[in-house]
């Protein structure tokens, strides 16, 4: 049988709007390229997963643009009402196939357990929508679709239970790196004690001993 093949769509807000609460989280790193370099690191794990075929970023930031299509990604715009879930319904509209709507701020993310996440879905129910909580248990990271299922997102504030109460199922056993999302500086060394993808570490490891200096129970 073969496995099925998957289109990620990540959204993605012009760089300087976008990961606000995450504004200094880094000393001496400016915002707009640690807010670019958790998509990179999001976009690339995603891209190096076997069962996804395309990748496609929905953005208006013609700097994040570039760079994720340097990747390998596809880029289309963001539709002009704007916001989070309008974004993830434009990427799915322009899918033939099964869609997986993906945060674009998971710079931990491996690979291995993303590949094991949509596995685990293309094993369970069919024609099911299916969600993975993020690491609190409240927000969404990723929301599946399969092929002729419409995506229905509901992303922000409480969604995790948003999606539940929609007939989407929790997948169970989401990997770590998978759920850990990054919209705190908190949040940002949770991600690095997991691993931070390439393009997180290189702002991250400069800025690592001023963030100890600064809070040494961070050490």
């Amino acid at each position: 049988m073969t496995e099925p093949t998957w289109t990620v769509v990540v959204p993605l807000k012009r760089l300087s709007a976008a990961k606000s609460r995450l504004r200094g989280a880094l000393p001496g790193v400016p915002h707009e390229p640690l807010a670019l370099a958790l998509a990179l690191d999001t976009v690339s794990a995603a891209l190096a997963s076997p069962p996804v075929r395309e990748v496609l970023v929905v953005t208006d930031d013609i700097v994040a643009g570039r760079a994720l299509r340097a990747l390998g990604a596809r880029v289309t715009p963001d539709p002009p009402a704007g916001g989070l879930n309008p974004a993830f319904s434009r990427g799915a509209s322009l899918v033939d196939g099964g869609v997986v709507a993906l945060t674009a701020d998971l710079p931990a993310l491996r690979p291995a357990e993303l590949t094991a996440a949509l596995r685990a879905a293309a094993a369970g129910p069919p024609r099911v929508r299916r969600f993975a909580a993020d690491a609190p248990g409240t927000g969404t990271v990723l929301l599946l679709a399969p092929a002729g299922v419409p995506l229905d997102p509901r992303f922000g504030g409480p969604s995790a239970a948003a999606h539940a109460a929609s007939g989407a199922l929790a997948l169970a056993d989401v990997g770590p790196t998978v759920r850990r999302d990054v919209d705190t500086r908190a949040d940002l060394l949770a991600a690095a004690a997991l691993g931070l993808g390439r393009y997180t570490a290189e702002l991250f490891a400069p800025a690592a001993a001023a963030l100890v200096a600064a809070d040494p129970d961070t050490a």
